[in-house]
């Protein structure tokens, strides 16, 4: 365990929760791979990981457990989902209109509501930042790709 490293190395979505359509398996997917690639995420007073994360739903409720890459349990985090409702309802409408788009529309057509995408993307990903303050700190980046399998547990869920 290196002291101070600070990072995931695996992140784990609750299994009991069924699949979902293709699009949003493959975000799934791609959130995961780039999240444990390239991703900072520091348990507020604990000396260091690397980290594996498990996230589920209870009870409408987003849950953190985080462990070490050995197993020990180093903290459960558990957010009320009523901030992110909204956010998480406007970013699946808009999914929905990006993947039609992608099969129909006019390049700039995907572009604006890629756009729109991009900006509700963003706006989740800083309210869960918001949520994890004094909890665990992420970057930006980390928190996006966080968000997006915050979704993909709301929609299969």
């Amino acid at each position: 365990m290196g002291q101070g490293d600070f990072r995931l190395s695996d992140v784990e979505l609750d299994a009991s929760i069924g699949r979902s359509t293709p699009d949003v398996e493959h975000e799934r997917a791609v959130a995961i791979f780039d999240l444990v690639e390239e991703n900072s995420f520091e348990p507020i007073g604990h000396a260091g990981g690397p980290y594996r994360l498990k996230l589920s739903l209870v009870d409408s409720k987003l849950v953190l457990g985080i462990a070490t890459e050995a197993g020990e349990d180093v903290a459960t985090h558990i957010l009320s989902l009523t901030p992110f409702r909204r956010i998480i309802k406007d970013y699946f409408m808009i999914c929905e209109s990006y993947y039609e788009a992608i099969r129909s529309s006019t390049p700039s057509r995907i572009e604006a509501i890629d756009m729109g995408r991009r900006g509700i993307h963003n706006e989740g990903s800083q309210t869960l930042m918001d949520r994890l303050d004094g909890k665990i700190r992420v970057d930006f980046d980390t928190a996006r790709r966080l968000f997006t399998l915050v979704c993909v547990l709301y929609w299969r869920g």
